[in-house]
């Protein structure tokens, strides 16, 4: 995708020395964050992939695990990633418009709050299963009625899933809260707005794949799991 006019003009006062025009910087900057994303993908791709295959080993242990997680908290922390989407999209268009430092840091500001609501919840979650003895550690306990026929094994197994995937995707999330600090950085040093707005776009491309992910997890863990 070309830049237009205008845009060329505002990004060539940001245009360094070893790109031949400040489009060839757009795009350069836009291709490594994609190329980044797609080794994510392949990353979580097998997680996903290996998570299937064990559930298709120990359907009736990950059922059971399944319900053991709850799915208020669950949905509560897809809400509110799918607003933040929105926020991030509005501080990118922020900054595309010149809509000013103001309302592009309030916008950032937003996505913050919503990501640390993320991460609030999350830890709500593996506290609950650190009282219940579920971390899959040596303290691990396992003896649900409702699934007497569910080992201690299998549902460790479970656990281990869920607290990779889950641990893993709540780990990207701090790492964009901590880039939207720096953005909000950026912006009150006057580095970010309709003259150059490429960081905070790849910044936004990042969030939106991290919630993507989320997008995945869910149902995989709280939804599907509780079916044979």
């Amino acid at each position: 995708m070309k830049l237009s006019d205008h845009a060329q003009g505002a990004h060539s006062l940001h245009h360094l020395h070893q790109f031949e025009s400040a489009e060839q910087q757009y795009e350069s900057a836009t291709l490594g964050m994609w190329a980044f994303i797609v080794q994510e993908i392949l990353f979580f791709g097998g997680l996903f992939c290996a998570y299937t295959v064990y559930r298709n080993t120990y359907i009736e242990a990950f059922t059971a695990g399944s319900h053991h997680l709850d799915i208020f908290w669950g949905t509560l922390n897809t809400v509110v990633l799918i607003a933040s989407s929105l926020t991030m999209a509005m501080a990118v268009r922020s900054a595309q418009t010149n809509s000013g430092p103001g309302r592009i840091i309030g916008w950032l500001i937003a996505t913050i709050i919503l990501g640390c609501t993320f991460l609030g919840v999350k830890a709500i979650e593996y506290t609950g299963k650190w009282h219940h003895h579920l971390i899959p550690n040596s303290t691990f306990q396992w003896n649900d009625p409702a699934f007497p026929t569910v080992t201690l094994g299998p549902a460790k197994i479970f656990y281990s899933f869920y607290f990779v995937m889950t641990g893993m995707h709540a780990l990207h999330m701090i790492i964009g809260v901590g880039i939207m600090l720096w953005m909000i950085a950026k912006v009150r040093r006057n580095e970010i707005s309709a003259q150059y707005f490429t960081p905070i776009e790849i910044s936004g491309l990042y969030w939106h794949f991290v919630d993507i992910v989320w997008i995945f997890l869910f149902p995989l863990l709280y939804l599907i799991g509780r079916h044979h």
